[in-house]
């Protein structure tokens, strides 16, 4: 879980909220996200390059398996069908995804509470500029909580109130906001430990509640908590769903599925788990030299060197599987930059099979995320405005909120990217990072005098969390008046 501004400046950032995460052993997801074969459990497990363990708790001992071995035998009696997998556990009457209505209004009552602003809403109330004394307030005209974050926060504390005396875990952060996922650790609710990109399913005991976050799951993940017999809460973000739907269209048409995202995001690694072939491209220089890959063949080896392993799916063959494509995303990549990979895919199928074999080679997409397009074109229109520096709010480990630093930064704005409000302390100092997620302390960062100051926040923040940031603003600025 993210901590706050880090551990190193705990000094004047405060100390980071250390939740308690119990490890005994029981089963442990591993494999390449999800993406390979079902072993004889019932579970999705991961690539022919890897060793899938099972262990069982109080057994003394562990049963392990080839996924070689297993991938082999499975080929023979049968193919996974994806799509099927995911409806049959959504069809258990143990899988809730619409949250629960007996204690909608009290969360609702909750929520406003603890998330809404004051200060945010004079803003909005006064054409997104307010003043106060030297200072000037200019917010993006979209910016913060998006439906599909408020949606996810709200089931996840709907299913608190609807199970009070069971054990509650969450499978991750369910959005990438340090201060919401320490309120849900306060309210009781568990995470489960996660090593690199293994987590430990085991703790979950008959009788817990298991929320999936807003980013989803793997479908490995999913078939061991229904073949457990639990309670699944599921948050995840109906256009997160939207780009498993598409990847469905993939699978169908024998196509690889190109995938615009980073492969270490929560959310890409669960959307390349519905996936039958699937290669993770970060940006457009990787996608460039998929295209000419495909338009000329190249090294093999050097293909694979280019990309790490679990950006691929197990047993992927560039020669092989780049013949038929189509392209998904990670729902919080540029929007700009995803729609260009489309088009260059687009344009290389039809420069390498002609256009009468474009609707065979070549799948288009429209999964980009409406509440992520708004915030970035809202960026830009942000940056056009005279300032003196610019606050981007939101998790450190939030894609979304690095590209709006990423798109200020372009600009060569003045720009602070700060997750909360202990990131500004005493001595006018504040704690911030980079789009590339590099962490620097800078004194002195608030100029004295008349300042203008443009704000923007990332859709997994709360506006408390930008009026209490604002609100250090203004006691810093006050002081050294």
């Amino acid at each position: 879980m993210e901590s706050g501004c880090g551990e190193m400046h705990a000094a004047f950032c405060g100390a980071p909220g250390a939740l308690g995460m119990p490890g005994s052993l029981k089963w442990a997801v591993s494999g390449r996200d999800g993406a390979g074969v079902r072993a004889r459990t019932g579970l999705v497990c991961g690539g022919a390059r890897q060793e899938v363990r099972v262990r069982c708790r109080g057994a003394a001992r562990s049963a392990v398996m080839s996924a070689a071995g297993v991938e082999a035998d499975v080929e023979e009696r049968e193919k996974v069908d994806k799509r099927a997998a995911r409806r049959e556990i959504m069809g258990s009457e143990r899988f809730n995804r619409r949250g629960y209505k007996t204690t909608k209004e009290e969360v609702e009552g909750m929520m406003n509470l603890e998330f809404t602003s004051g200060l945010i809403q004079e803003l909005r109330d006064q054409a997104y500029i307010v003043q106060k004394g030297d200072l000037t307030i200019k917010l993006a005209k979209a910016y913060g909580f998006c439906w599909g974050v408020e949606r996810a926060v709200a089931i996840a504390y709907e299913a608190r109130q609807q199970f009070p005396t069971q054990t509650l875990w969450l499978t991750n952060e369910v959005i990438h906001n340090p201060i919401v996922n320490r309120r849900l650790a306060e309210m009781g609710v568990r995470f489960v430990p996660q090593e690199g990109l293994t987590k430990d399913l085991t703790v979950v005991d008959d009788g817990d509640v298991v929320i999936l976050p807003a980013f989803g799951a793997t479908l490995e993940e999913m078939q061991y908590l229904n073949s457990r017999g639990v309670q699944i809460v599921d948050t995840t973000c109906p256009w997160v769903s939207k780009v498993w739907n598409a990847l469905d269209k993939h699978q169908r048409m024998e196509a690889t599925s190109i995938i615009h995202g980073k492969w270490k995001h929560e959310e890409t690694v669960a959307t390349a788990s519905f996936a039958d072939k699937f290669l993770i491209v970060l940006n457009m220089d990787e996608a460039n030299y998929v295209a000419d890959y495909i338009l000329n063949g190249g090294d093999k080896q050097e293909f694979f060197s280019k990309f790490h392993e679990k950006a691929m799916s197990a047993g992927f063959d560039p020669d092989r599987d780049l013949q038929a494509i189509g392209i998904a995303n990670q729902t919080t990549m540029l929007k700009g930059e995803t729609e260009e990979i489309g088009k260059l895919f687009e344009k290389t199928m039809m420069k390498k099979y002609g256009v009468a074999e474009i609707t065979q080679r070549f799948v288009a997409f429209n999964t980009i995320c409406d509440a992520t397009q708004e915030r970035q074109d809202a960026m830009y229109d942000l940056i056009k405005e005279d300032m003196d520096l610019l606050l981007v709010i939101g998790g450190f480990n939030s894609s979304n909120t690095s590209h709006l630093q990423e798109i200020a930064e372009h600009a060569n704005l003045t720009s602070y990217w700060v997750n909360e409000p202990n990131c500004i302390g005493p001595d006018n100092r504040i704690l911030f990072r980079n789009s590339a997620g590099e962490e620097f302390v800078k004194e002195g960062f608030l100029p004295k005098g008349k300042v203008t100051i443009g704000v923007t926040s990332g859709a997994s923040t709360p506006d408390k969390v930008v009026e209490d940031v604002l609100e250090r603003v203004f006691m810093i600025h006050k002081l050294s008046a």
